[in-house]
């Protein structure tokens, strides 16, 4: 089979639609369907059955395509060893990158290493820093860019530790937050958590929530309007206009920070192009890039 008949049936079992799937891969349903018929030919074995719900994968069929990711894996890595041959740094760098870290340092840095290496281009993913350590213990990314402590044996570098607040409007008495409205918004995970302990830490009662959104920048555009304060890293507040930061800080006096790190396998140094990336990362002072 060829690469783009498992890049077919990858995403064919990602959506369990002949038609969504088709969208997904730029290509009409009748050349969708005919690459199946090729592929059920030369396998002699029914892969999908289609119903009103869409399609079902045989046992066959989900084999196959459970087949796809290590298939696609395993191509991806031939083609960055065959690049790896020459002199030249190039060819396309996987990055697993918080949102955080995503809508606020990444596009400067890029710009960055783009302009001094030309030929290396990027497949960037983002979410979650748990969801992004997970494509790098699968090493499905060269690098992660992840924020907070999480557990990892090699290669990292510590590029920032930014300081949470709260962030009002005002000037606010701290001891009268359970009182205050508080505009919330999707935490990562570990955020959350740190957030949440400090919490139980100062107050037996729960924060007074009254604005729920989904971004940290959102809730930050909401406390500049005077409609409650937000607890924020840093980072998000860099470009704040007239909000008044109250550092958090533990029983014990001790400043709350949350930390960025940089994660990648020390065998994939041997890629021209992740040890590139490795080291103008390091080269950086990443409190001056906006």
């Amino acid at each position: 089979m060829e690469e783009r008949d498992w890049i077919v049936l990858q995403t064919l079992y990602r959506e369990k639609n002949i038609t969504n799937a088709a969208k997904k891969l730029f290509i009409s349903q009748p050349a969708l369907t005919n690459r199946l018929q090729q592929m059920e030919k030369e396998f002699s074995v029914k892969i999908v059955n289609r119903g009103r719900r869409g399609v079902q994968f045989t046992p066959q069929g989900e084999y196959l395509a459970k087949c796809a990711d290590e298939m696609l894996f395993r191509l991806q890595q031939i083609k960055e060893n065959v690049r790896n041959m020459e002199d030249n740094v190039s060819g396309t760098l996987r990055l697993a990158v918080s949102t955080f870290f995503t809508d606020y340092k990444l596009p400067a840095l890029l710009r960055g290493f783009k302009d001094q290496y030309p030929n290396v281009e990027f497949k960037v993913t983002t979410g979650w820093s748990s969801e992004m350590m997970d494509l790098i213990y699968k090493e499905e990314a060269h690098v992660a860019f992840v924020k907070g402590d999480y557990s990892w044996n090699e290669g990292k570098k510590l590029l920032l530790e930014e300081p949470v607040y709260v962030a009002s409007k005002e000037k606010i008495d701290l001891e009268h937050l359970p009182e205050l409205p508080r505009i919330d918004y999707h935490a990562d995970p570990m955020l959350q958590t740190v957030i949440d302990e400090w919490w139980r830490a100062h107050f037996s009662k729960p924060p007074f929530i009254s604005i729920e959104v989904d971004k940290a920048s959102t809730s930050k555009n909401m406390a500049e309007n005077g409609l409650g304060y937000a607890i924020l890293p840093d980072m998000v507040l860099h470009d704040s206009h007239g909000l008044y930061k109250q550092p958090l800080y533990t029983k014990d006096g001790e400043l709350i920070t949350r930390k960025t790190w940089m994660f990648f396998h020390e065998a994939s140094r041997q890629l021209h192009m992740v040890q590139a990336f490795v080291e103008f990362v390091e080269g950086l002072d990443l409190k001056e890039i906006d």
